[in-house]
């Protein structure tokens, strides 16, 4: 079986972690040998996948930053609908099984959890056009799946790649306070486990033809960005006083929902699911950029 995974080429985010880990999990698929893996630099109109003629398509590239989708709308259009309808059209004259990377922020974050029947509302440009993305692939691939996640983290070259990540540095520079937000209901899910999950909807749909449609995947761990640093500093044994708790509704930026939650039961009930706690998951991802070395070596060595 040959397995294409679609990133865009300047996207250092962990949509290039999903490609990495997928294919560690190249050798655990049960039915079917894999022949090939592609890795694949996007573009918004490629078609070079025609010619490789993959089975399973993975579909991350996308602009995924809010307030940058709000400075550049068209470019941000263009890569999270034009993009994503184009490459529906590619696998669907291949024959392939594309599955599409969108997000919770399609949800206004109202009235949580969400089911994947339930009504869209995005709040920002980001989340509209990522429902637009979802659409665009649904309409010109009849077989196509959409797998909606929340914020993600995993292991990174730089902190600033994740934006749960990014916040290791406020942790440990604990001689200066820092403001966290503590409004915005997160469910920091490890990219690791969107890997399995696509292995595993690729697993099914292989068998099972009627797999196609909306899903959802998310960790079950609900915190805020103050509840996950002081978890990040606990898992390090290092002080969180520093870190301030801010209660109030972000003011700047592209607005965000509050608690976009995902009903996850679908896939559950498929048997599809794998989750990492966040501590075990954030330790794994954290710990080489540790400052303090003489921790990092009695833990880990």
């Amino acid at each position: 079986m040959l397995l294409a995974v679609v990133l865009e080429e300047q996207d250092q985010n962990l949509s290039r972690l999903i490609s990495w880990i997928l294919m560690q999990f190249i050798t655990s698929f049960m039915i079917f040998r894999l022949q090939f893996f592609c890795f694949i630099p996007f573009w918004v109109k490629n078609t070079s996948m025609l010619n490789s003629q993959p089975h399973v398509i993975v579909h991350c590239a996308a602009e995924r930053r809010p307030d940058v989708v709000e400075n550049q709308p068209d470019a941000a259009s263009q890569l999270n609908v034009d993009a994503s309808g184009n490459l529906a059209k590619e696998a669907a004259a291949v024959g392939a099984f594309l599955i599409y990377i969108s997000s919770d922020y399609v949800f206004d974050g109202t009235n949580p959890p969400y089911r994947e029947e339930d009504i869209p509302s995005p709040l920002n440009l980001y989340g509209k056009t990522k429902l637009e993305g979802e659409r665009a692939v649904l309409e010109n691939n009849l077989g196509a799946a959409v797998l909606r996640i929340p914020v993600l983290y995993g292991e990174v070259e730089k902190l600033e790649e994740s934006a749960v990540t990014v916040m290791f540095d406020k942790v440990q520079f604990s001689n200066k306070s820092a403001n966290m937000d503590h409004w915005q209901q997160r469910f920091p899910t490890h990219v690791k486990d969107v890997a399995t999950v696509c292995r595993q909807l690729a697993e099914k749909r292989m068998l099972d033809p009627s797999i196609k449609g909306t899903f959802h995947w998310s960790g079950n761990e609900q915190m805020t960005k103050y509840e996950m640093a002081c978890a990040i500093a606990d898992t390090f044994n290092l002080p969180s006083s520093h870190l301030r708790p801010i209660t109030d509704s972000p003011v700047l930026g592209a607005q965000r929902p509050r608690n976009a939650q995902l009903d996850c039961s679908k896939l559950e009930t498929l048997g599809i699911g794998q989750r990492t706690p966040f501590r075990i998951g954030i330790k794994e991802s954290l710990w080489p950029f540790l400052i303090d070395k003489r921790w990092r070596q009695t833990v880990f060595h």
